[in-house]
């Protein structure tokens, strides 16, 4: 009698333990929409040997930042990969010391706009002909200022050789950088 007693208490203990634990997943935090900065600056100078340089202005909005501004020392009618790299530095000749692509979501490469592809992917530059693009890009999820993980700010743009093809992993095979430009918050 007592082991028909017993199978049913044990029955219960063992499908407890059988039972899957609840997994409690950390919250995801959200990517600050807005920044510190009103507007921030970057002044292009010519790297590897190139005679490339400009000046850009960024600005908030609504979902990201506005770039604007010249970029001259190109060839005429010319394409060319235009990045945020993760790090403020133009120190080397050939731009190197910026990095690679900002990227804080460890993200493949690709088109801006398109589901897959780095915070610091933007539509490659087009020359005119005179050898000056004039930028007017969107920066979708960054912010300026603020020190969040998608803060744009204290990092460099950069201007490449070759147009990006939005596909190479993992910068778009868009050549050598010939022009770096620490993004700097204010005028």
């Amino acid at each position: 009698m007592r082991s028909s007693l017993l199978t049913p208490v044990v029955a219960i203990v063992l499908s407890a333990c059988a039972a899957a634990p609840t997994v409690t997943k950390a919250p995801t935090q959200a990517m600050p929409s807005t920044g510190t900065a009103a507007v921030a600056t970057s002044n292009l100078t010519s790297a590897s040997g190139s005679l490339v340089s400009g000046r850009l202005t960024l600005t908030p909005m609504s979902g990201g930042v506005r770039v604007t501004g010249d970029i001259g020392g190109l060839a005429p009618g010319s394409s060319h990969g235009f990045h945020v790299h993760e790090t403020g530095d133009c120190s080397a000749a050939d731009a190197a010391s910026a990095g690679g692509h900002f990227n804080p979501a460890g993200s493949a490469h690709g088109k801006a706009g398109t589901p897959v592809h780095h915070a610091g992917d933007i539509d490659n530059i087009v020359a005119d002909w005179g050898g000056v693009a004039h930028v007017d890009a969107r920066i979708a999820g960054v912010v300026l200022g603020g020190g969040a993980g998608n803060d744009i700010v204290g990092r460099a743009l950069v201007v490449h050789a070759a147009p990006d093809d939005y596909r190479t992993q993992p910068s778009g095979n868009s050549g050598a950088r010939v022009a770096c430009g620490v993004i700097k918050a204010g005028r």
